[in-house]
């Protein structure tokens, strides 16, 4: 029960599944593949499924890093949202997209997880959305280097706190992608 008004909808939200943003992540290839597949069972149950697309210098409009990965085809009619930062609402069309869309809970999938995943869901959330993280279909790339957790932590840690949100009228949840029901 989301607190944005009129919204009884789901969409799928798949963020930033771009070549350069996942070239290097954690389990590429199996939460693409999952990712796939909640494409797959949300056209078939006429869920929407909305696009995020990541662009920067690391990843200029047009390139190839900044194409969506091969293994993902959004459809014509599937709306497709620019940005420029993490919060996949910030400086773009999403909010106006879901109110079209009457969504008020969103399905979350993408990378990275400790960037714009995490930057995504917890704005949603503050927005008034109902907000399920699918478990296994979010990743990153290492930056232990850098002193961050190795991925698998982060993506466990993500997992963890996201499975203790809550505020009034909205719900945070936790779901394995071969759990998730439209």
């Amino acid at each position: 029960m989301s607190t944005v008004t009129n919204r009884p909808n789901t969409a799928l939200l798949v963020i930033d599944v771009q070549n350069g943003v996942v070239a290097h992540a954690h389990e590429r290839d199996a939460t693409v593949a999952r990712i796939a597949g909640l494409v797959d069972r949300a056209r078939g149950a006429g869920i929407p499924v909305v696009w995020v697309q990541h662009s920067d210098a690391e990843l200029p409009e047009g390139s190839q890093a900044w194409q969506i990965v091969a293994e993902l085809s959004p459809a014509d009619t599937e709306p497709l949202i620019a940005k420029s930062y993490g919060d996949s609402f910030e400086g773009t069309t999403l909010e106006a997209t879901l109110a079209e869309l009457a969504a008020g809970h969103l399905v979350v999938v993408g990378a990275q997880t400790d960037q714009c995943v995490r930057s995504t869901i917890h704005g949603g959330f503050v927005r008034g959305y109902d907000v399920t993280l699918v478990a296994d279909a979010h990743t990153t790339e290492d930056l232990s280097q850098w002193g961050a957790p190795p991925p698998e932590q982060v993506i466990a840690h993500t997992n963890l706190y996201w499975s203790h949100q809550a505020a009034p009228g909205r719900t945070a949840r936790i779901t394995p992608a071969a759990d998730i029901l439209w």
